[in-house]
């Protein structure tokens, strides 16, 4: 086994936990010459720099309190592009164009509510339709006391993404927030395809 010198600032560690004990024979007192003392200079001289005092988080940035939330289904679906023509499209958008049929999901579960969703679109398509509403709800109120936020209306977030996926998607041109004398927020439109 090698031996090797002992640094200063281990040595200086080996002489603060001698001070805690006790020694075993209190009536044996150690020589000076066998007590083992650093020399100061090289102790100051290697000891690392003590540590400022510090708080947890006093240098984090101080920003806004705010989270962010991502964005909502209505406006995903403000931001989608215009499949349709875009005057008929600004009319619906004023409420000017009436639903030719509506459908009201109030109270369904996702698994009720699914395959009725579709029976009814692809209903209305083979039935010449163009404009249909689908009123899906706003959601049940928001628990204030909840510890995690929620987003209000699961058939209000799910019906858009039903609407994208097979078998519906190829009867569906576009869908877009319903206007306020049509259920406003709780509502869709649904303009159709025509069927070749």
């Amino acid at each position: 086994m090698s031996r090797r010198r002992v640094r200063p600032e281990e040595l200086e560690l080996w002489q603060q936990i001698a001070r805690s004990t006790d020694p075993l024979h209190k009536s044996r007192k150690l020589s000076p010459a066998t007590r083992v003392s650093p020399k100061p200079a090289q102790i100051t001289a290697n000891a690392p720099a003590p540590i400022p005092s510090f708080t947890l988080g006093a240098k984090a940035p101080r920003g806004g309190e705010t989270a962010y939330s991502p964005p909502s289904t209505a406006d995903r679906l403000r931001a989608d592009p215009v499949n349709m023509d875009s005057k008929a499209f600004t009319r619906l958008k004023r409420g000017k164009l009436a639903p030719e049929a509506r459908i009201d999901l109030h109270g369904m579960t996702l698994d009720q509510a699914h395959p009725t969703l579709i029976r009814f679109i692809l209903t209305s398509q083979t039935r010449g339709l163009r404009l249909v509403l689908v009123i899906t709800g706003k959601g049940s109120r928001e628990d204030p006391y909840d510890p995690m936020p929620r987003r209000r209306g699961v058939l209000k977030t799910q019906v858009p993404q039903w609407l994208r996926m097979a078998p519906v998607a190829q009867a569906v041109l576009q869908v877009t927030p319903a206007h306020q004398r049509h259920g406003g927020d709780g509502a869709y439109y649904v303009y159709l395809r025509r069927r070749r």
